[in-house]
């Protein structure tokens, strides 16, 4: 029996690493003009776009989501849809990483103590039930407008329990609290 040379072993690996190059190719194309049109479409539908600021590089970290979260190209659809807002005069607001949109009510306001991901839906408190999807949509969107109109932070705030204090602003208290001042 023959044996291939070695030099077709190479052509037959350059031809394979071309063809899957192409498809890489292809996939990219696809993807960028998918976001592209949806991009495009949100500006024009809409004058006000509220977005979640997002850390991708610690939610990559999860190897079972990684592919996933990095196929969306999250980065890439964030980077369109703020050039195409300027050019057609809209807003793109981006709320905080650190706002709690899955575990605050939007009725209510009320935090949830702990949410893992698996949990996709819950009761509040008040007896409304929520979608953790949906409910935190609807709180990025108030809190997106409550930054344009007012600055943000601007929705009460419930007390730490602990030191009877706001959660959004931490002050440290004296060290002499409690005792009273000499006139």
């Amino acid at each position: 029996m023959a044996r291939k040379a070695k030099g077709d072993d190479a052509k037959n690996r350059a031809k394979a690493r071309a063809a899957v190059a192409r498809i890489h190719a292809e996939i990219t194309d696809r993807r960028r003009d998918h976001l592209h049109k949806l991009t495009t479409r949100l500006v024009r539908e809409n004058q006000t776009i509220v977005i979640e600021d997002l850390t991708v590089r610690n939610m990559v970290k999860n190897h079972s989501l990684a592919r996933a979260i990095s196929d969306a190209a999250w980065r890439q659809f964030r980077t369109m849809l703020e050039y195409k807002a300027e050019w057609h005069g809209r807003t793109v607001v981006a709320v905080d990483r650190w706002f709690p949109s899955s575990k605050l009510c939007s009725i209510c306001g009320a935090p949830a103590e702990k949410m893992p991901l698996n949990v996709r839906s819950w009761t509040c408190r008040c007896g409304t039930v929520h979608d953790r999807d949906i409910n935190a949509a609807r709180n990025v969107l108030a809190e997106g407008l409550s930054v344009i109109t007012c600055g943000g932070g601007v929705r009460p705030q419930r007390e730490n329990s602990r030191t009877r204090q706001s959660s959004t602003k931490q002050e440290t208290q004296r060290t002499t609290a409690g005792i009273p001042r000499r006139p």
